[in-house]
């Protein structure tokens, strides 16, 4: 009878697709249709094997850029499904300006789906969220990186932490700020409430965005301190303005993922 009822409630509502409303293809697995994941950009090999970076030059392959040889993030790797532009730019507006919550889930799916050279989300032991201030998550209604590190945990069976990672302080939006404010306008606003909980445990970071990493580094940082054996970032997209470069002297033996 239910499977009966849901048919005729798509019939007299056809399902549509929670980023452009368009129809959803018959035995559609999630809300979002073929042409909206069409749209994404989606962040594939070369790539840096730490930062998740990707690289100008398609010939390489996945070694460790510059940056992180000459200034080595405090997580062991970071990876993102797609680029910060297009369709998948449009989907997180909706969702964290519009309070379309509901299209958490589908994309925690995709995020949960990607495939991520030399990154196994299943070797974690705990997923975790970036926290929003109080102040912030009254004004939005949720987190939509908890909703989305729950779709995550979800799929590989991993338990997931909403509360040992806590953010006390808060700050101004880093959506206006360059790369050195960003830093320290996340310095000391994030805190551990309980260690026990996380003290020698492989941590999978979960956010929505990746742009110059700072919150997710400030947050690592504190992890490690509260005594967590390792820290790795999983984002839903990251900016991508100038791919990286392969570093001076790695293009030949270089470290591959």
């Amino acid at each position: 009878m239910r499977s009966f009822l849901a048919g005729l409630a798509d019939l007299v509502f056809p399902p549509r697709c929670l980023s452009c409303g368009g129809d959803l293809e018959e035995g559609a697995s999630i809300a979002i249709c073929e042409g909206c994941r069409a749209g994404i950009g989606y962040i594939r090999s070369p790539l840096c094997i730490v930062c998740g970076e990707p690289f100008a030059s398609d010939v390489e392959k996945d070694h460790v850029c510059g940056s992180c040889l000459t200034s080595p993030p405090p997580f062991a790797a970071a990876r993102s499904l797609g680029r910060f532009d297009g369709a998948l730019m449009a989907m997180i507006h909706r969702l964290k300006y519009r309070e379309q919550s509901r299209l958490a889930s589908p994309l925690g799916y995709l995020m949960a789906s990607g495939d991520y050279p030399g990154f196994r989300i299943g070797e974690a032991s705990l997923v975790m969220p970036v926290p929003l201030h109080l102040q912030r998550l009254r004004q939005r209604g949720f987190n939509q990186s908890l909703l989305m590190a729950g779709t995550v945990g979800k799929r590989y069976g991993i338990p997931v932490d909403a509360r040992s990672l806590r953010r006390p302080v808060a700050s101004e939006p880093q959506v206006t700020l360059g790369r050195k404010e960003r830093e320290r306008n996340v310095r000391g606003v994030f805190a551990v409430a309980d260690g026990k909980r996380i003290r020698g445990k492989s941590i999978l970071l979960v956010d929505d965005v990746y742009t110059t990493g700072s919150t997710l580094k400030e947050c690592a940082r504190v992890l490690l301190r509260a005594g967590a054996r390792e820290v790795s970032v999983l984002t839903l997209a990251r900016s991508v303005e100038n791919p990286r470069e392969p570093a001076d002297g790695m293009q030949n033996g270089r470290r591959e993922a």
